[in-house]
């Protein structure tokens, strides 16, 4: 299970973005983070794109609250934008559906 995130900023706002980004806090054990891995995007700005492996599925609802919070660093960085969601792998999903 991964919880992805998605940012979006314009150029003028990229040093802010990455100081902020240098003060990060560490995760937690059971949290792998991937990325972030950084898109221009021709006209629209920058894009993140950040991906935290949860080692134990039991644990998502405080991953996703971790993840959540430390995006919020971010909060007034003019034009800065995200999206989060949680992500099941294939096995995961399965077994939603009974299978």
């Amino acid at each position: 299970m991964i919880i992805m995130t998605t940012t979006q900023f314009p150029p003028e706002s990229a040093k802010e973005t990455g100081k902020r980004f240098l003060e990060a806090s560490s995760l937690p054990n059971f949290m792998t983070r991937r990325g972030p891995y950084i898109l221009p995007l021709r006209g629209d700005g920058i894009q993140g794109i950040t991906i935290y492996e949860v080692d134990r599925a039991t644990r998502i609802a405080e991953a996703f609250e971790w993840a959540a919070n430390d995006v919020t660093k971010y909060f007034g960085i003019p034009g800065f934008t995200y999206n989060m969601c949680v992500c099941l792998d294939v096995e995961e999903a399965l077994k939603t559906v009974g299978l």
